[in-house]
């Protein structure tokens, strides 16, 4: 007989038969269990992981650099310079390209000494200053026909707004002037310091006030964050003008959600989000409000609302199909002329988004007819979608458009027509939307900086680096050695001169110099001696700094071979307790007894 012949039969039993529609027992727990776990698996990847997938930006063009091999936000380090500075590539170059300094701030989880920064047209670094608070709205700026560094420094607070002091450093890098909001306020906000050319600061301020929330589904008793500017005097300290978002605008004009925000004090209500102001020579005030999609002119005698441009509350017919009074989260609204403003069209609000694009935009408003046109759209060439942040610039020399794109670390020129001549990115774009690298603007300006320190040079068996912080005229090193005479009172002659390599210099010392003492001297183009460092020696003998280095491979060999020996350990300890345990199911038969029933 067969084996399945007698196997059907027990399948035919009552027993072992199945109900009409019913599953076995068996099956019907895998199936719920596989079903349950797969749901689970699913549910989790969605929640956990896909918003993550989602804000990658993968493209067929990117490069190593964007791709993120060397990093986030690679960073080069120095021999003679404690801070590191970003590494950028420039993935797009052009002769057109305006040859002046960048000034932005770098900040974030892949930046390791965030603060104001200066780099040069190649992207070398020229100056920067490690803040441990967090720095914004770095750029040169006018002061009673002076050259000043102008930022905020603070806190950041409430998700994007700020608590600090305005600063103004100049020439030489010493900090003149420190600038608080007037009145009772925790401190000034990050968005706004611009000096105007009657010898004042515009800048924001937040603060949260009690208001009823009912119109758009809050408490009747809430709270929210109006948005304040101030014009303060710089010399006197003296306020000159304030406004406040509350006096002028419901809060209905927002198109920020609520969502749990607006019960307390410590989590008001964001609903207008003033970010820029600008002044004109009518002494009238240019505001930009992120959450009401908005540009208001404000009258600066009665603080009135003279137009609006865009939003719930836009006063303009759009002559451009929409596309000159829908801009949405903007950021940098800027007179350009009587008739024409620029401001950067951030468009996105977060990651999930769909289809936004990222701009600069000039338009012309005519105040007669009330109408708005788009003259010119400012796109990345990688189609960068920048949730927060960005600025907007116009080259005065040239004429061209300088984009700083925020929260995507990249800056971009253009021509006035929008053409692109040069694109440089300081992080990796592939992960742009996680943050890890941005600047909140960025600016190119003329500079000439005259540090009050010294030359900083470190010499490295027969290498000697110099560099100087924020000198801008070096345009030269010369090394110079000791005569060896007098130990008291050292004279240095000068041997070599070495032209300026980036931000720092090796120089290699010659092989016929014995003397070990050294010091190097910076000089501009016309061989005038601009700084010296102090005097320096070459390192004689084992240094403690590679004494430690070598310790640290040692330590690393020990580590890796005493791993190797536990894991070889572990696995030999394992192979014998599985071996002894085959011997063990094997015992020896008595084959006595084997005989002795084959007699039987």
């Amino acid at each position: 007989m067969s084996r399945w012949s007698q196997i059907l039969p027990c399948l035919r039993h009552p027993q072992h038969r199945r109900a009409k529609g019913a599953w076995p027992d068996v099956f019907s727990k895998a199936w719920l269990l596989t079903l349950c776990t797969t749901v689970s698996l699913l549910y989790l990847f969605c929640y956990f992981a896909l918003p993550h997938l989602l804000k990658f930006r993968p493209r067929t063009d990117l490069s190593w650099y964007d791709l993120g091999l060397y990093g986030f936000g690679p960073t080069r380090s120095y021999v003679s310079f404690e801070s590191e500075s970003p590494v950028v590539e420039i993935s797009q170059w052009d002769s057109g390209c305006d040859p002046r300094y960048t000034f932005l701030a770098p900040r974030g989880d892949s930046i390791p000494h965030p603060g104001p920064m200066i780099l040069d047209a190649a992207g070398n670094l020229v100056w920067m200053k490690h803040n441990h608070d967090i720095t914004q709205d770095f750029k040169l700026q006018r002061y009673q026909g002076e050259d000043f560094l102008t930022y905020w420094e603070g806190e950041e607070v409430a998700g994007g707004l700020g608590q600090g002091s305005w600063f103004m450093l100049d020439s030489t890098y010493t900090q003149r002037y420190e600038i608080r909001p007037v009145g009772d306020f925790d401190g000034g906000d990050l968005h706004e310091f611009t000096l105007t050319n009657d010898g004042t600061a515009l800048v924001t301020i937040y603060e949260p006030i009690p208001t009823d929330l009912t119109p758009i589904g809050g408490p009747a008793l809430g709270w929210l964050y109006d948005g304040l500017f101030q014009e303060i005097d710089i010399a006197t300290g003296e306020l000159l003008f304030e406004w406040r978002a509350s006096n002028h605008f419901l809060v209905n004009v927002t198109y920020e959600a609520l969502n749990t925000k607006g019960y307390e004090k410590d989590t008001a209500f964001d609903y207008y989000h003033i970010n820029s102001v600008d002044k004109d020579a009518q002494g009238n005030y240019l505001i930009s409000a992120r959450h009401a999609h908005s540009v208001s002119y404000i009258d600066g005698s009665t603080g009135a609302v003279l137009w609006t441009l865009g939003g719930k509350a836009n006063d303009f017919t759009d002559l451009s199909d929409g596309t000159a009074t829908d801009f949405r989260w903007q950021h940098d609204a800027r007179w350009r002329d009587n008739n024409t403003i620029t401001l950067f069209d951030n468009t996105a609000h977060s990651n999930e988004d769909p289809e936004a694009s990222s701009r600069g935009m000039r338009i012309h408003l005519n105040y007669e007819s009330r109408t708005a046109e788009l003259e010119v759209a400012y796109h990345h060439p990688q189609v960068l979608k920048s949730t927060s942040q960005g600025n907007m610039q116009v080259l005065d020399d040239t004429g061209n458009v300088f984009i700083g794109w925020g929260h995507s670390a990249a800056y971009t020129e253009f021509t006035p027509d929008g053409n692109v001549v040069c694109d440089v990115h300081f992080g990796a774009s592939l992960y742009y939307t996680f943050g890890r690298v941005v600047s909140y603007r960025a600016f190119k300006d003329s500079w000439i900086g005259r540090p009050l320190t010294n030359p900083d040079a470190v010499a490295d068996d027969n290498v000697i680096y110099v560099s100087w912080n924020g000198a801008t005229e070096v345009d030269a090193w010369q090394l110079e050695v000791w005569d060896g005479h007098d130990l008291d009172n050292l004279t240095f002659n000068g041997i070599l001169q070495a032209n300026k390599d980036g931000f720092e210099t090796g120089i290699s010392i010659p092989d016929d110099v014995n003397c070990d003492i050294f010091r190097v001297a910076a000089l501009d183009a016309h061989g005038t001696v601009l700084g010296r460092s102090t005097p320096l020696q070459r390192p004689l003998g084992l240094r403690l700094d590679r004494l430690l280095n070598l310790q640290s491979y040692v330590l690393g060999i020990a580590f890796l071979m005493a791993g190797s020996g536990l894991l070889l350990g572990l696995f030999r300890y394992c192979y014998c307790r599985i071996w002894r345990r085959r011997s063990s199911d094997y015992q020896l038969v008595d084959m006595s007894e084997n005989e002795g029933d084959r007699s039987v």
